[in-house]
């Protein structure tokens, strides 16, 4: 429970709230979520919290557009728990993808460049299983892209089983990054067709230049958030002094 034993300043959940246009039962679900520490009780059982709750807030809130909720509260909940180390893996981890995701984009970039017609498929290739692993989704997804004619694996003639060449495996990579730049299917199907024609960048600058804009955005995301927990840690450290 953070103490105030010097009587500093004392805040209700819908101070809190009002000041980041929440509601209060959203500051209430942070606090038993672990994202803000224990708020103190006032002898009717009251929440009240203290500047280091309002710091908490803000770091968690200006956390979330660059690393997203689930790693912005496990960065939380370690930082509160003492477990500084395990916040900044968190931290490192949201980096990593970022560089790969840049490297994704600069990889499909230059393949694009180059692009000639799709091969016809060869024997070898990559099955579901591996191939849904290494993008990080589920074998369903890729099925669904297939029903959809996103990507086109060939059958092993003697299992049956989907087997995905260089080019279903290119076009998978490139439905993933279209999807999580927020692109419908409907909108990543004339891609694709462009880009098995080979006809050239033209329909793809836009979404190309999208990608940049959604990566230069989470970055200063990650570095305002950075900024933000910066205050929070120093707070923690120096409320740790006092008490």
């Amino acid at each position: 429970m953070a103490r105030n034993p010097q009587n500093v300043e004392r805040l209700r959940p819908v101070d809190l709230a009002r000041a980041h246009g929440l509601s209060t039962q959203a500051v209430r679900n942070y606090e038993e979520a672990g994202i803000l520490p224990p708020a103190d009780r006032t002898a009717h059982g009251y929440r009240t919290y203290l500047p280091l709750h309002a710091a908490a807030l803000r770091a968690f809130l200006a956390l979330l557009p660059g690393h997203g909720h689930p790693t912005a509260a496990s960065i939380m909940r370690a930082v509160n728990r003492g477990a500084t180390d395990e916040a900044f893996r968190h931290i490192d981890e949201s980096h990593v993808q970022l560089l790969d995701d840049r490297r994704t984009l600069h990889a499909v970039e230059e393949a694009l460049r180059d692009l000639e017609p799709a091969p016809a498929s060869e024997p070898g290739g990559i099955f579901v299983g591996p191939l849904a692993d290494r993008l990080g989704i589920r074998p369903a997804t890729l099925r669904k892209w297939e029903r959809a004619g996103l990507v086109r694996p060939h059958r092993d003639p003697r299992t049956g089983y989907r087997v995905y060449d260089d080019a279903a495996v290119r076009d998978a990579r490139l439905v993933h990054q279209l999807r999580r730049g927020g692109h419908l299917l409907e909108q990543i199907a004339p891609l694709i067709t462009q880009v098995r024609a080979a006809g050239g960048l033209e329909p793809l600058e836009g979404a190309l230049a999208d990608w940049h804009r959604r990566l230069s955005g989470r970055a200063r995301a990650m570095l305002n958030g950075a900024a933000e927990l910066e205050a929070y840690l120093r707070l923690t450290q120096a409320a740790a002094v006092t008490y």
